[in-house]
């Protein structure tokens, strides 16, 4: 499995791959105004970093990597990242392509000096939350929030610094 950055003639691609997985996944309905942001890949690569896993060379799922102050980060505070619109196509689940692509994040986020990566989720995608947990991420419920009336998403972090020592914190595998 690759993460890489993702082409401008992929964005279609990515676009409909993260509507594919969200609309038809069930996650968002067809009519939901989101729609419209999931299929904009374009828009996520000029605002954010725009990644992808690439298997045997198909794209496989793509995940958007938010610096702080950049327009998708909703959540991270001004030394945190966070990381948006993961999706993983059905036939490539179980390969290992979203534990690499949030592994990316990680790395990103690290290389940049942060203290740490955030992102939402649907109380619904319990596979993904299981592996952020895996990955040492944690529940932060103060910092969930309601995108819109009726609808909260859950969040998640992971701190590069242990609370007690001030260094570096482990990943856990």
């Amino acid at each position: 499995m690759i993460v890489r950055t993702a082409r401008p003639d992929e964005y279609d691609l990515v676009g409909e791959l993260t509507v594919e997985v969200y609309v038809h996944g069930g996650l968002v309905s067809p009519q939901s105004s989101y729609v419209h942001k999931l299929r904009d890949a374009a828009d996520r690569a000029a605002k954010a970093v725009l990644l992808v896993a690439e298997d045997a060379g198909q794209i496989a799922g793509a995940v958007a990597y938010c610096p702080p102050g950049t327009p998708y980060a909703e959540l991270a505070g001004p030394d945190e990242a966070e990381f948006r619109m993961l999706a993983v196509l059905e036939s490539a689940r179980g390969k290992g392509a979203g534990r690499a692509m949030v592994r990316a994040c990680v790395e990103r986020a690290r290389a940049a000096g942060l203290s740490g990566l955030r992102l939402s989720t649907q109380r619904n995608m319990e596979s993904a939350q299981r592996m952020y947990e895996k990955m040492g991420f944690v529940r932060t419920p103060d910092h969930d929030w309601s995108p819109a009336p009726g609808f909260t998403l859950i969040t998640y972090a992971l701190s590069f610094r242990d609370a007690a020592s001030g260094s570096p914190a482990q990943e856990t595998t």
